[in-house]
């Protein structure tokens, strides 16, 4: 596994972990970040060219002298159960080395309680579980559906090693998590995801359709294909598809560059992410800032957070895992690629500040056994974060429909194989 600078031991069954980052790393990170080389100042409006000096400078400044990643550390380790363990991919899988895996486990005291997996997105990583897990597991409300919630890394994200070999990309990490949940006793499931979440989700319900029951998908992109964009060009597309076609072009066609080069030249873009902690925030806050309501949402504090998810063991992995995303199909260099496939039911939950809203109900029954649409007029690409009581009301409406997401296998005598 290589160097870490966090303690961590992988062994073959679960096993309590605690964060605890080395602090002679901490200390370099400051200095490293005390000696940022600042960007000539371009007067721009908005953030055309990219996150603005002054975000810049003002992560730098909070960083170098007010961040306090042991108060951080002490609170995640305070709110989040978090395991390590190792799990083997099976025999249909190319990829033949043991995963190194960390992950969150919070169970409910519920008796009706689902299992349910929670795949994080980039840049994001487990904490986008933080806002939702508890009222998830101990609904505030007693009549509401409760959930075991399960939420690992992906492997190259926070504290799951990056992968060492050639190989891992989305398929491999839905044989790891289906892997993983087995290993939890949870031989049947749901599953929970956005972006790279919500893409695995797609490969591990076409892998796994005796275990995963339901799904439900806060990213099901569609592209538009020929004939959509011949009707586009005809002015007969629908209010929805119309959106959704300038929604997707606006996105591959203006902010897509940063998956092409992770796909193309990951290890181009790793050596000056690796050794620049504000160049890896600014990477990372030019894909925070579009993706909310309203870009204050973050705070100073929360950007670095989340970089720390990617500089404490590097980033190389997190973004390489593009790379493999597109060897296999899943993503190309005009966006999304060809997914299997779903037939389990599946619900889609689609936010303003997405670039696939108002995606239509027939176009995502393309992709899969959509039974179920919500549109938003709130929110964005991390609804578990912005707004996360309505993405919990979205998991709680659909899987508590035993007919219409099938869920109603957990209440039967025998839910194992």
């Amino acid at each position: 596994m290589g160097v870490l600078n966090f303690e961590a031991s992988f062994g073959k069954t679960p096993a309590p972990f605690k964060i605890k980052v080395d602090p002679e790393f901490i200390a370099l990170t400051k200095q490293k970040v005390s000696l940022t080389r600042m960007v000539e100042d371009v007067e721009q409006p908005d953030y055309s060219d990219g996150p603005p000096i002054h975000i810049a400078s003002s992560v730098k400044d909070y960083w170098a002298r007010e961040y306090d990643w042991e108060s951080v550390q002490d609170r995640l380790n305070s709110e989040l159960s978090q395991f390590t363990t190792t799990v083997e991919l099976p025999a249909r899988s190319a990829y033949k080395e043991a995963v190194p895996l960390h992950f969150v486990h919070h169970t409910s005291s519920r008796s009706d309680a689902i299992p349910l997996l929670f795949i994080h997105g980039w840049p994001g990583s487990f904490l986008e579980v933080q806002n939702i897990i508890e009222e998830l597991t101990n609904p505030s409300q007693a009549d509401a559906q409760a959930f075991h919630v399960v939420a690992p890394s992906v492997p190259g994200f926070a504290f799951s090693p990056a992968p060492k070999s050639p190989g891992f990309g989305y398929i491999e990490s839905a044989h790891a998590f289906d892997a993983l949940m087995k290993q939890l006793n949870y031989f049947k499931y749901v599953i929970q995801g956005g972006d790279l979440g919500g893409l695995i989700l797609r490969h591990q319900a076409y892998l796994y359709p005796e275990s995963v029951i339901s799904c439900v998908s806060n990213f099901w992109v569609v592209a538009p294909n020929a004939s959509d964009l011949e009707r586009y060009r005809d002015n007969k597309t629908t209010a929805d598809e119309t959106a959704a076609i300038k929604n997707y072009e606006g996105f591959t066609q203006n902010a897509w560059s940063y998956g092409q080069i992770q796909q193309q030249r990951p290890l181009r873009l790793g050596f000056g992410l690796t050794d620049s902690p504000v160049g890896l925030a600014m990477w990372i806050c030019d894909a925070m800032w579009p993706g909310v309501s309203d870009p204050s949402f973050w705070s100073t504090e929360d950007i670095i957070t989340w970089t720390m998810m990617h500089w404490i063991q590097g980033p190389y992995g997190a973004t390489r895992i593009y790379r493999e995303a597109a060897k296999s199909g899943s993503l190309t260099l005009n966006g999304v690629g060809d997914f299997p496939y779903v037939k389990q039911p599946v619900a889609i939950s689609e936010f303003v500040r997405d670039i696939w809203y108002q995606t239509p109900l027939d176009w995502a029954q393309r992709l899969g056994n959509v039974t179920h649409r919500t549109v938003h007029n709130t929110g964005g690409h991390y609804p578990s974060t912005e707004t996360p009581s309505l993405l919990i009301a979205d998991i709680r409406t659909f899987f508590a429909n035993t007919q219409i997401s099938g869920t109603g296998v957990f209440f039967s005598a025998n839910t194992q194989p």
